[in-house]
């Protein structure tokens, strides 16, 4: 799924990254949700990150406890429950890095699942997982079936119409090349002139690519863009070296770094760029609805793992370090109205 840019698009809530996972996977945009949900039990005082994640991860035992002051600030039904109940939207076939069933065949794991097992202990709480297909995932919070996503959700104003956000995570998009390549982007269009690059179609990179190969043309330079149905046929080319790279979402590209890391076909990040384009840095939220008295202590409780250390570890097991924030903040700027 991605961030298209129509309004459609942006009321459903689809995000840049979610692109990728559905090209990768095969995730299929239907209604449903599990009967099951998947409840954490780490040891008091730590968490273990990266858990069951088949590779994609390092598994890494984290130093978290409850922090009275932030718990304090949470809802009283949510604190009395003793729970944080948390809705993943990767129904049916998960969404690699960020939430995807671990290699026990029945564990849900990833990134996302596991940054919201800290912000849970942080606040005192037992985690709750429950997944949705992505549609179904915002039913859920607002049923209240669910707290909060923790699901790669970009912050956008549409949104905020009827959620509120605490920020975790840079919504970055990234161009992937052959190891052994020497492209490299770092935000000037200019470096895109003679190449061949693949994009998904409809979705936000792409209309931002086909912004620069305008703005190529009209210098008299030139920018291929090409399209393949699935990512077999994707990384077969840019194998081949028939495109030069490949413009997506950055978590998924990052997942296929490390599993391509020990193969002849080694791949790496050339560059980022944000999914709100030049002028704002798209940013993946944690979000409740709207009002619920929740993003203020997720905010806090992330901010804490920011000044202790977790919250970097967290990102380096997972290999996205470089989507990394400085401060988790309270409905800040999102993906404008108007960016259509």
């Amino acid at each position: 799924m991605s961030v298209h840019f129509t309004r459609r698009s942006l009321i459903r809530g689809i995000t840049a990254a979610t692109a990728v996972a559905t090209l990768a996977t095969g995730l299929a945009a239907c209604g449903g949700d599990s009967d099951a949900a998947t409840t954490t039990s780490d040891n008091a005082g730590t968490v273990t990150v990266g858990r069951l994640s088949n590779g994609a991860a390092e598994e890494t035992t984290l130093k978290v406890s409850e922090v009275k002051s932030i718990s304090a600030q949470l809802p009283d039904a949510i604190r009395k429950s003793g729970k944080l109940v948390i809705g993943s939207g990767t129904l049916p076939s998960g969404s690699p890095p960020l939430g995807f069933v671990g290699s026990d065949q029945k564990t849900l794991t990833g990134s996302e699942i596991d940054l919201a097992r800290l912000v849970a202990a942080v606040l005192g709480l037992e985690s709750e997982v429950k997944r949705f297909t992505w549609e179904n995932l915002f039913v859920g919070i607002d049923s209240g079936k669910v707290n909060v996503g923790f699901s790669n959700i970009t912050d956008t104003e549409e949104r905020k119409r009827k959620y509120e956000f605490a920020s975790y995570r840079k919504d970055d998009l990234a161009f992937e090349t052959l190891k052994s390549s020497k492209f490299a982007f770092d935000g000037d269009y200019e470096a895109l002139a003679g190449k061949t690059v693949s994009v998904g179609a409809g979705t936000n990179q792409e209309r931002i690519l086909l912004g620069w190969k305008d703005k190529l043309e009209e210098e008299g330079k030139k920018l291929t863009i090409k399209y393949f149905q699935d990512n077999n046929s994707l990384y077969l080319a840019l194998n081949s070296g028939k495109i030069d790279a490949y413009l997506g979402p950055s978590p998924n590209l990052a997942y296929h770094v490390t599993q391509t890391e020990k193969t002849p076909d080694a791949t790496r990040i050339a560059g980022q760029y944000s999914g709100a384009g030049a002028s704002l840095q798209g940013l993946i939220a944690a979000t409740a609805k709207k009002d619920s008295g929740l993003a203020e202590p997720l905010a806090d409780a992330i901010n804490h793992l920011i000044d202790n250390g977790q919250y970097a570890k967290w990102l380096a097991a997972w290999n996205l370090s470089s989507d990394a924030v400085t401060k988790s903040e309270v409905n800040p700027p999102g993906l404008p109205l108007d960016n259509s």
